[in-house]
């Protein structure tokens, strides 16, 4: 164990990663954020060092920081297996066909928001909803005539509606592990703030769609161009869309979410002899001699004809997978990250800046706004979703407990913030992984009403106290006792 690191050197470690990455991309070529955050991470363990760190015990914690994140990239390398497997079963040309065919465009935002909901909430998981809904309704979305960002926009503001209020998450499950709250009391008080601001983004989405498609109303011309072209490149059926029900039933009916999708990628194999024509037209070779093929290194189900229009030319390129290959660039990002976000927590960097928030919070309403910003901070210093939780949620407990605040209040605000924010930062495991499912830059962040105004939601109702539940004086009595042991528990394990 080393000392505390002085603020100045805390400020001179956040600095040289927002300065590398900063320079990674708008200097550098490509705009690549890995180098600069493993420079980062060497820069914080020189700092470390300097003040007595050991490199052993930073190196512990980089290692359980990738731990910790390792149920992702697995998550990520069978999601890029899934989306293959679905593209050359025809699940995923299909979904696009009957979208384009059934969702009018002026509530075709509004349609994507809730469907994006309902799959997560059913799931647990935004991850499953982009990967799978999400790369579906982009298509269709391009196809009515919507910017990819704006259409990317309402597909992560519906995915993380419902995985926060999921009891399937596993961030619904962690934040009032770390408030020391009851789930059910946890999801129940999150409603007024989330779904307040999903009401918000309906409202926003339903005007922006009218607006929208008022002025671009799609050529029925193209729109009859666009579903041929996909009839084109694949079977397209009612039946092609057993694979992604399966997974939504499996994790609806608790089945973990690595097995759920890992069965999602085999229940596509059968559709993909099904849809042997297309996937050998695509491949080149009998469809034996390539399944592996296709889920490893994915497969484009779609050529571009050389008088083909701009937007036939990009439903090209949405009707093909990278396959589990593809994913490796966002595994690698998440691993650099990994190493930066254990090194800067377990030094104390965050502590340290956690307790200088703790300072000027003053008030319900600066608490509430102290625990945010946290979140906040963190998601895009630590890199790490889960981290965004569990550090502000050790570091405000307290203080909430004496302010005399029930713990679902805490467990609300850390996801109100953690959870929902973790997607806006393109190094931080979510970020990168939105941006590599979708397709999509950081453009479509103002289109992702959800997640920037549920945190704003969130410290109005702290500074106004609406739904700010106080602890009685016995349930008072009782944390404070609570702490009496957890402290006399510390001193006979440092006696003995």
């Amino acid at each position: 164990m080393g000392r505390k690191i002085p603020v100045w050197q805390c400020l001179l470690v956040i600095l040289a990663m927002v300065g590398l990455l900063m320079w990674s991309i708008l200097v550098d070529d490509g705009g690549e954020p890995h180098i600069a955050l493993i420079l980062a991470a060497a820069f914080a363990a020189i700092i470390g060092g300097i003040n007595g760190w050991k490199w052993a015990y930073m190196e512990q914690a980089i290692l359980a920081s990738i731990n910790r994140s390792m149920q992702a990239c697995l998550i990520l390398a069978i999601v890029g297996a899934m989306i293959a497997s679905w593209m050359a079963a025809g699940t995923i040309p299909s979904m696009m066909y009957f979208g384009i065919k059934v969702i009018s465009p002026k509530v075709f935002l509004v349609t994507a928001c809730i469907l994006c909901s309902i799959v997560s909430l059913a799931t647990g998981s935004s991850w499953s909803t982009a990967g799978s809904m999400g790369v579906a309704l982009i298509g269709v979305g391009v196809a009515l005539g919507f910017p990819e960002a704006m259409t990317a926009g309402a597909v992560v503001s519906g995915a993380y509606f419902g995985d926060k209020m999921s009891p399937l998450s596993d961030t619904t499950n962690l934040a009032p592990a770390m408030a020391g709250a009851k789930l059910f009391d946890h999801i129940k008080h999150m409603i007024y703030t989330t779904g307040t601001s999903l009401v918000i983004a309906l409202v926003a989405y339903a005007i922006m769609g009218f607006m929208y498609s008022s002025n671009n109303t799609p050529d029925m011309s193209t729109l009859d161009e666009i579903t041929v072209f996909i009839q084109g490149s694949s079977k397209v059926s009612l039946v092609a869309l057993i694979p992604p029900i399966f997974v939504i039933a499996a994790v609806a009916l608790k089945l973990p979410a690595i097995p759920a999708l890992i069965g999602g990628v085999f229940i596509g194999v059968p559709f993909m002899f099904w849809n042997s024509a297309a996937v050998e037209a695509a491949q080149g070779l009998p469809l034996k001699n390539c399944i592996f093929t296709t889920l490893n290194n994915g497969i484009a189900m779609a050529s571009v004809p050389d008088d083909a229009s701009l937007i036939i030319t990009k439903l090209a390129d949405l009707l093909s997978s990278d396959g589990v290959q593809g994913m490796f660039w966002t595994i690698s990002i998440i691993l650099f990250a990994m190493c930066f976000g254990g090194i800067v927590d377990a030094t104390g960097v965050m502590g340290t800046f956690a307790g200088m928030l703790l300072k000027v919070a003053k008030g319900r309403g600066g608490l509430v706004f102290a625990t945010e910003f946290s979140c906040l901070v963190v998601n895009a210093i630590c890199c790490d979703q889960y981290l965004s939780l569990v550090l502000p949620g050790r570091m405000f407990k307290e203080a909430f407990e004496d302010m005399k605040l029930a713990p679902k209040n805490l467990s609300r605000c850390l996801e109100d913030s953690g959870t929902i924010t973790s997607n806006f930062f393109p190094w931080n495991t979510c970020g990168a992984t939105m941006r590599n499912f979708l397709g999509v830059d950081s453009s479509y962040i103002p289109f992702a009403i959800l997640n920037w105004l549920n945190p704003l939601v969130s410290i109005f109702f702290g500074f106004t106290g609406i739904t700010m539940e106080k602890m009685t004086d016995e349930e008072y009595a009782r944390v404070l006792e609570e702490r009496e042991k957890e402290k006399e528990a510390v001193l006979k394990a440092l006696e003995a």
